[in-house]
């Protein structure tokens, strides 16, 4: 019995994440060097893994709570008191997720319905959209290249007022992937004072919020809009925790009421083990993304003087791991596809084409810079006998 047409309509609509596909189509090619996933070269800190242990040795096995570890949450708590001037409940306003990916899909299910719409300013990264589909809502994208990628109060406010009472909610991430913009204390306070004037949520992915490297570091929107926002950050990318799965959402009592149902329904809980280990990370761990961010600073900086050299036009990222470069004109600038593989094939060096961030990311490359300096140095070697040899 052929079944393929009785699924949700709304999965006609989405795809397997381009990333993934490039990722996938090259990972057989021999000796290929990969700069694709957003993934931490670092290890999990040895103190964090001990803590894990101990509580497999303890036992702790069990079912914690929907919300996850009362002891994590008033670490979570504390964490973004201390680093961002946030306040939030641990008993009713923080949740534990399993990683940042369902804290966003907890989210969106649980606010959006068929014909809501969500803003979203692009290039960005194209893991939200699908999640939107699903809810039978809609992206709608605000273009963000004409202004170095970066947001402005202006065009939010305009994108509001174009599309009307449809709008659900506006969808931020910062710093942001694909091209590592972020925002200061002044440009925050003017987002918060247009999206005060409407009625929209306000979702937040903050993951990258410790990898800042502005002076000024980071600035979170719900320090402004604490009863519109719902806050997700986790612990993959600020103590090198991909595998752990361990996420957050922060949102004010009336909020985190009604995504708990949502958060409960598609998980139950977080893996226990891990949330001790979380602990560890968000209180004895407090810095220590702070080695690693020395480290991500050296490796952009040499990157940026490399792929410049080669006639890239590149804005200088203050967040996250990523450099987002305009690929020069006359090297197939209209097909960032194409020119990612053509350089996986003939130098076997994998970069992510723009146009998996959408149609604003065509005629750039997104590379992770969260590789060892070595590896980095090889990388810069093969795009340039790639630069020198294109054509031929």
């Amino acid at each position: 019995m052929d079944l393929s047409h009785r699924f949700n309509e709304q999965l006609g609509k989405i795809e397997i994440s381009l990333i993934r596909q490039f990722d996938q189509s090259i990972s057989e090619i021999p000796g290929m060097i990969k700069l694709t996933l957003g993934e931490p070269d670092f290890t999990t800190p040895d103190h964090v893994k001990e803590a894990a242990k101990k509580a497999i040795d303890d036992n702790q096995s069990h079912y914690t709570g929907m919300s996850g570890l009362p002891a994590l949450r008033k670490a979570a708590s504390d964490f973004v008191k201390t680093k961002y001037n946030l306040d939030y409940n641990p008993e009713n306003e923080i949740m534990v997720t399993i990683g940042a990916t369902e804290a966003l899909s907890a989210s969106l299910l649980a606010i959006l319905e068929a014909g809501d719409k969500v803003l979203l300013p692009a290039p960005a990264y194209p893991g939200y959209e699908p999640i939107v589909t699903l809810a039978g809502a809609e992206i709608v994208e605000i273009d963000t290249t004409a202004n170095n990628f970066i947001l402005t109060a202006e065009a939010l406010e305009e994108a509001l007022i174009a599309e009307g009472e449809k709008v659900k909610a506006v969808l931020l991430n910062f710093p942001t992937n694909p091209t590592g913009v972020t925002y200061s204390r002044e440009e925050m306070a003017s987002f918060a004072k247009v999206l005060e004037k409407f009625p929209v949520f306000v979702v937040s992915d903050e993951v990258y919020s410790e990898l800042n490297y502005t002076d000024q570091g980071h600035v979170s929107i719900a320090e402004f809009l604490p009863d519109q926002t719902i806050l997700v950050n986790g612990l993959s990318k600020s103590h090198a925790m991909t595998g752990w799965r361990i996420g957050f959402i922060f949102a004010k009592e009336l909020l985190a009421h009604e995504l708990l149902k949502s958060h409960q329904y598609l998980v139950t809980a977080a893996t226990t083990m891990a949330q001790y280990a979380g602990i560890e990370a968000l209180t004895e761990g407090i810095n220590d993304t702070l080695p690693m961010k020395r480290e991500y600073i050296l490796r952009r900086d040499y990157i940026i003087e490399e792929m410049t050299k080669l006639d890239f036009s590149i804005i200088r990222p203050d967040g996250a791991f990523y450099i987002f470069a305009k690929i020069p004109e006359g090297f197939g600038q209209e097909d960032s596809f194409k020119f990612c593989q053509d350089l996986a094939k003939k130098e076997k060096l994998a970069l992510i084409p723009g146009i998996a961030f959408g149609q604003y990311g065509e005629g750039y490359i997104r590379l992770s810079y969260a590789a060892s300096m070595a590896t980095i140095v090889e990388a810069m070697a093969r795009l340039t006998a790639f630069m020198e040899n294109y054509g031929q």
